[in-house]
């Protein structure tokens, strides 16, 4: 199986808005309540808020797609786009990485994480964080297969519900 990558463009924002929801709710709507994730979808996931960090010029989305059927979705931030100030800015982040649940177990996810080492080695990066739900188990060890170490930790703010992520990163 093999994907390919096409950079998500502000004419396909209400596709890239529907993918965002989609696979947000897909991974953690089993784990929270529908009043925490229908806050998220409010204050952070709303077509606004998409709409400019799709414009941000230090991020990039990219859709994934695989014999012409989009699996998944992948945003990539560098420089000052990047949601923590982490690692002496040497470090890109990989923000948001998912896979549409009726194709998860295909190996999407790995090509899709080794596409976006890819693009940040181009960019001149040798290194690469992200951060993880504590709970979100399946990623945690995704993550550890790939090398990623934690070094770190955040408050991801999910309506009343403060989580945490550990932060991860990857020399490559």
């Amino acid at each position: 199986m093999s994907i390919s990558l096409e950079r998500i463009v502000l004419s396909q924002l209400n596709e890239l808005h529907d993918i965002s929801i989609q696979t947000f709710e897909e991974t953690f709507a089993d784990q929270n309540t529908s009043e925490n994730m229908q806050w998220y979808f409010e204050n952070t996931m709303n077509i606004d808020c998409i709409r400019k960090e799709l414009l941000h010029p230090n991020s990039d989305f990219f859709w994934a797609t695989h014999q012409n059927q989009t699996v998944g979705y992948l945003k990539l931030n560098f420089n000052d786009a990047q949601s923590e100030t982490v690692l002496n800015n040497r470090a890109f982040e990989i923000e948001r990485i998912y896979i549409k649940k009726e194709f998860q177990g295909n190996g999407f996810g790995s090509e899709l994480f080794k596409l976006a080492l890819q693009i940040g080695s181009e960019k001149g990066y040798k290194k690469m964080w992200l951060g993880v739900w504590e709970l979100n188990h399946k990623a945690l060890i995704f993550y550890k297969k790939k090398g990623l170490v934690p070094f770190d930790q955040h408050i991801f703010q999910l309506g009343n519900d403060p989580q945490t992520d550990i932060l991860m990163q990857l020399e490559f």
